[in-house]
């Protein structure tokens, strides 16, 4: 994965063990502390298991720390560019590889997994009263994560209406058009949606989400493929393919995808 999406309860409405409880009963700073700990503990083991015959070959090689590095772990994306980063971080530059202590390769494997893994953490159930109050806090005490809050139930059912075409509605949006005959129940929920998820908070969250992910931490760019005059396929539909590239991207690679 280039990116994970950590989907949190944030109502608090479900334990660690994943069973329902009362709304508000529980911490998800919880959660996210637990996936941090675990993919930490993930990445120490890789650089563990390998560590105490890579050193000693780094040190008896004489080899250059940070390109051996790089290329011992360019499985996980790790480069010459963070490990150089993140040795300066750690005080490491002048420590000779081999007498690095557990702490200290502890520290080293946590700094580059948060580089090659990084996460946006999805508030979910945001239409719950407790959630809002639990994603103010949890924004405070994780300022080093994007937390999006989001309402996956309010976009399925916005999904669902328009699929149905009782609405005109483009995920992300804060607002939707009503096309069709609604009954009253449809009526309110949609009406409920509209002013406790859209007019408070913009969105539903789920696309925001998808767009940071995508946009901002991994910064892809959109290309469509298409003539200057003819950007329609051979079914007359216009503009219908979109490539998401990597930063850098040249027309050269981008002709070889």
């Amino acid at each position: 994965a280039d990116i994970l999406i950590h989907v949190i309860d944030c109502a608090g409405g479900t334990n660690e063990k994943g069973e329902p409880i009362t709304p508000g009963t529980y911490n998800p700073a919880n959660d996210v502390k637990f996936l941090e700990f675990e993919l930490d503990m993930w990445y120490f083991q890789i650089f563990k298991k390998v560590w105490e015959k890579f050193s000693r070959q780094v040190e008896q090689e004489k080899a250059n720390i940070i390109k051996a590095i790089a290329k011992q772990f360019s499985g996980l994306r790790v480069t010459e560019d963070m490990v150089k980063e993140k040795l300066k971080k750690l005080n490491l530059e002048e420590l000779h590889i081999i007498k690095w202590t557990e702490e200290q390769l502890m520290d080293f494997a946590k700094e580059l997994r948060k580089e090659t893994k990084p996460m946006i953490i999805a508030a979910n159930k945001i239409d719950i009263h407790a959630a809002q109050e639990n994603l103010e806090r949890l924004k405070k005490e994780f300022p080093g994560y994007i937390i999006v809050g989001c309402s996956s139930e309010s976009e399925l059912a916005l999904k669902e209406a328009a699929k149905h075409k009782l609405i005109n509605y483009i995920p992300g949006e804060n607002h939707f058009e009503v096309i069709g005959t609604l009954n009253d129940k449809q009526k309110n929920a949609l009406e409920f949606i509209q002013k406790n998820i859209l007019d408070k908070f913009g969105s539903t969250g789920v696309q925001e989400v998808l767009n940071i992910a995508v946009f901002d931490l991994l910064k892809y760019i959109a290309i469509f493929p298409g003539g200057i005059n003819k950007l329609a396929d051979k079914d007359g539909n216009i503009i219908p393919d979109c490539f998401l590239m990597p930063h850098g991207t040249t027309a050269l690679s981008f002709a070889y995808r």
